[in-house]
């Protein structure tokens, strides 16, 4: 379950809260207690999210930026995708993948973005957005000059921009969602110690490993 405390529907007095739960789970649902979206999710963003009726409304103001970007939907969907692999958040690159593939991205193209340095499917351009994405997440926005040309050669200023801003914006929500354990992130840490049998002493390995 998620870190935070679910909000139930009869403690929520916003009206766009209310919108959405009503969009999204439906009217007669209480989102908190009887959990799944009409797409599938588990819903718990939404519900943890209501926490603060500011950050809500400023959240999803962000989401209706695509009403107006130039640009090409599949750029941005590319990057988004990549930013979650990238971020290792499961829920946002789960939920742009299959926003690739409602845009009739090809399953290969999809399957490829984990391994994209590797795979031929990709145009030059689409490399570029990947490296651009990779940069931006892995290296906090320390972008190579030959990177950048090539979104400059494909691409208009107020186009990169939108890249730029909607790619952090979901490495933003990639990790608040692992913090937070929302949605497909709801998952115990992978790495922990792995102890000895019982048992067994404990040696100094960099002795044994020295070859002294």
């Amino acid at each position: 379950m998620p870190r935070l405390r679910e909000v139930p529907r009869a403690e929520v007095t916003d009206e766009r809260i209310l919108y959405f739960y009503d969009r999204l789970f439906g009217p007669d649902r209480d989102p908190a207690v009887d959990h799944g979206t009409v797409h599938a999710t588990p819903g718990d963003w939404w519900t943890v999210f209501a926490q603060s009726p500011e950050v809500f409304r400023h959240a999803v103001r962000g989401f209706s930026v695509y009403r107006d970007a130039t640009l090409d939907s599949t750029l941005r969907e590319l990057g988004q995708c990549r930013a979650g692999y990238a971020r290792g958040s499961q829920f946002v690159f789960s939920q742009h993948c299959k926003q690739m593939r409602s845009l009739g991205v090809p399953e290969e193209t999809i399957a490829a973005i984990p391994h994209w340095q590797v795979a031929d499917c990709f145009s030059p351009l689409e490399r570029a957005v990947l490296a651009y994405t990779d940069a931006l997440v892995y290296d906090g926005g320390r972008v190579a000059d030959a990177v950048f040309d090539v979104l400059k050669a494909h691409l208009t200023d107020r186009e990169i921009l939108e890249l730029t801003y909607i790619t952090t914006l979901y490495d933003m929500h990639a990790t608040i969602c692992r913090a937070l354990r929302l949605e497909y992130d709801d998952r115990p840490e992978s790495v922990e110690e792995v102890r000895l049998p019982e048992g067994v002493q404990a040696r100094d390995l960099s002795e044994d490993l020295s070859g002294k």
